[in-house]
């Protein structure tokens, strides 16, 4: 199963939806396809899509699914690299009018670069990509929030 994330921006993410249906109906994509497209109201019979779903149950989805396709956004990034899926991100572009900026583009450049992600910066390069992700062997991701915890932790009880 691929589980796609849209966040919870108010923006419309129609773009990366259509290409996926289109992924689709080529038969790039042969297995289900669960959605969480927030405000993007995108209509299809060959995606089960929901508005939004409660963090336990999205949790549960994340760990079902075979490989994460999500916008830029750092949260839905870093949770899926934390429960050690291949992640194949998209940012929503301010041309498209899916963001006020293009910060998600940068954000995806980074973890991309780094070697945790597939970045797809051009929407006819997905299909490409999730051809190739089987091969692709993510860097592992290790999160260093406790690290910064433990420092506010400590600058609170000296101060």
């Amino acid at each position: 199963m691929i589980l796609v994330m849209l966040g919870t921006q108010k923006n419309d993410f129609s773009r990366l939806l259509k290409e996926i249906e289109n992924c689709i109906e080529d038969g790039t994509i042969k297995e289900p396809v669960i959605v969480q497209a927030g405000s993007t109201k995108f209509k299809t019979d060959k995606m089960q899509i929901f508005d939004l779903i409660a963090r336990e149950e999205l949790d549960k989805k994340k760990e079902e699914a075979r490989l994460i396709i999500t916008h830029g956004g750092v949260g839905s990034i870093v949770g899926a690299l934390k429960m050690d899926k291949k992640v194949i991100a998209v940012p929503r572009l301010k041309e498209f009018n899916e963001h006020v900026n293009d910060h998600q583009k940068q954000i995806v450049e980074n973890f991309d670069k780094q070697g945790f992600i597939k970045g797809v910066f051009d929407i006819k390069d997905l299909k490409q990509t999730i051809k190739e992700i089987d091969s692709f062997i993510p860097k592992k991701f290790i999160s260093n929030t406790q690290s910064i915890i433990n420092i506010v932790e400590k600058y609170i009880d000296t101060n």
